[in-house]
């Protein structure tokens, strides 16, 4: 159960989150290989997420066999959080709730927000003072907080192949010297 602790919507235009083009636009996507290692779950997680309706591809969902999914940089933010919270203890009900809630917000909003949990009920805090209200019920709580997610991803993201809804090419970044280092890295 997500519980909205006085969240205020301010009135005065915000800036970019990533003025720095970043972030892909809302038509680029990633299918479900690439999904679930920006994620960090597996593929069996990411297709029954998606057919149970917990985390569905915006960009594009599957069609029948040998289709693929596509989902956006908000859906792989989604998915990040919702692993973090299974990994916390929180129970799948609970998580599909503050899905929902976060479904409705924009990127720029969603990286305002930290979640915080007592392992059973999901808490929205967007400023500092809602989260000392909360802490102050003398109750153990963990939190996420969904900026840091949403960096984590978009450094990790361009070393993804990605494609647009719109079938126009996308341009991968190149294989320069630091790329490769961290990809041998990762695989070992």
């Amino acid at each position: 159960m997500v519980e909205e602790a006085a969240i205020r919507a301010g009135t005065g235009e915000q800036g970019e989150l990533f003025p720095d083009s970043s972030l892909p636009d809302e038509l680029v996507g990633y299918r479900g290989p690439a999904a679930c290692q920006i994620a960090g779950i597996t593929y069996r997680q990411l297709d029954y997420w998606a057919r149970t309706g917990l985390v569905n591809p915006t960009i594009r969902s599957a069609h029948g066999s040998g289709s693929q999914r596509l989902y956006s940089f908000k859906d792989l933010l989604v998915l990040k959080v919702v692993k973090r919270l299974l990994d916390t203890g929180v129970s799948l009900q609970n998580i599909r709730v503050a899905v929902d809630h976060l479904r409705q917000r924009g990127v720029q909003d969603l990286a305002r927000i930290t979640l915080f949990s007592d392992g059973t009920t999901v808490y929205e805090c967007t400023s500092p003072e809602e989260v000392v209200d909360l802490l102050q019920g003398g109750q153990g709580v963990f939190g996420i907080a969904v900026s840091g997610a949403m960096r984590e991803i978009s450094g990790s993201i361009h070393e993804f192949p990605a494609e647009r809804a719109d079938g126009v090419v996308v341009d991968q970044p190149s294989d320069d010297e630091l790329s490769r280092r961290r990809r041998t890295r990762a695989t070992g």
